[in-house]
């Protein structure tokens, strides 16, 4: 599988990486079992990138992850977990996650923190949680409402743990363009995480985002490349980010899918190798809760895909030339 450096960094990642929200009980419960057989399915495809985060789960995927990891040769993998929400326990626990979309007890809450004190500690406690020696990209998670901490106090902090050498690459990772735009343009991030926004169905990174990060040699880093489900299966009743998707974005990728279709080609597979087309992107991440999900990525993304293909979706109005 093809690696590629992050940025200016010497963290190779896969073009193909595993994202561990799901193994963090996203919604619906995973057994231990479950999670350790995906991430061994990942590493039998050749998969060598795995991104977590201490809020998926309440720090469950951390675990989880660092548990199925341990035993692999620690050089020939790169791991990334997030900074931005550290996890404080309750006196007394009760209820669930749900209502942060985590189907694991409230043991924690979250508490929104970019300071540098901030930055260090929760570096610290998901080091512990991981059970490994060291974490190769860290990215602010979701900064949006903290833009001025963030920039502030939180980046510098990471300019210090990489230049220390405790973390071999930095960036910020979001659902939006326009903060990470900002990042590739006022510091000196090797990457960036964009999810959900450049895919057959959104293109708003092909604005600003990519070219700025072609034009300083960064690397961006996509997920949500199925829009979280609906370019994996589009019918009525799938989702677009996480919710309904609407009727006309429905109608919108069943042509994109009969356009695939008629190439002999799975909807699933354009959607993954598409955004790999910029020479900015280094991976597409996929979230996964189970060997048959990452087996199946891995397979869609070793399916040759014609240009004819992306040709006839331009003539049809359905991306950008």
């Amino acid at each position: 599988m093809r690696r590629t450096e992050l940025g200016h960094s010497s963290v190779e990642v896969t073009e193909l990486s595993f994202g561990a929200s799901a193994i963090g009980n996203l919604f619906t419960p995973v057994t231990d079992e479950a999670a350790t057989a995906a991430v061994d399915a990942a590493w039998g495809a050749g998969v060598r990138y795995f991104d977590t985060a201490p809020h998926y789960g309440l720090g469950l995927s951390e675990r989880r992850l660092g548990a199925a990891l341990r035993d692999r040769p620690r050089a020939e993998y790169a791991l990334s977990t997030k900074v931005g929400r550290l996890l404080v326990p309750y006196d007394e626990p009760s209820g669930d996650d749900l209502a942060d979309g985590f189907d694991v007890p409230a043991t924690h809450r979250r508490v929104w923190d970019f300071s540098a004190d901030g930055v260090r500690r929760s570096i610290e406690d998901s080091l512990h949680r991981l059970g490994l020696d060291r974490i190769d990209i860290v990215y602010l998670h979701d900064p949006d409402d903290h833009a001025e901490q963030a920039f502030r106090q939180a980046y510098p902090a990471l300019e210090r743990l990489r230049a220390e050498g405790t973390v071999g690459a930095i960036g910020a990772g979001m659902n939006q363009t326009a903060m990470l735009t900002r990042f590739l343009r006022d510091t000196d991030v090797d990457a960036v995480l964009c999810a959900g926004r450049h895919t057959l169905l959104d293109h708003q990174a092909l604005d600003e985002l990519l070219p700025e990060a072609a034009a300083r040699g960064r690397s961006v880093v996509v997920g949500g490349a199925f829009n979280s489900g609906l370019l994996a299966d589009p019918r009525p009743g799938a989702t677009y980010d996480y919710a309904p998707a609407p009727g006309p974005l429905l109608d919108r990728a069943l042509r994109i899918k009969a356009v695939t279709e008629r190439h002999g080609v799975p909807l699933r597979a354009a959607a993954l190798r598409y955004p790999l087309g910029h020479p900015a992107v280094a991976s597409v991440l996929v979230g996964v809760r189970s060997a048959y999900e990452i087996q199946d990525a891995a397979s869609m993304l070793a399916s040759p895909v014609p240009d004819a293909l992306w040709d006839e979706l331009r003539a049809e109005g359905l991306l950008p030339a």
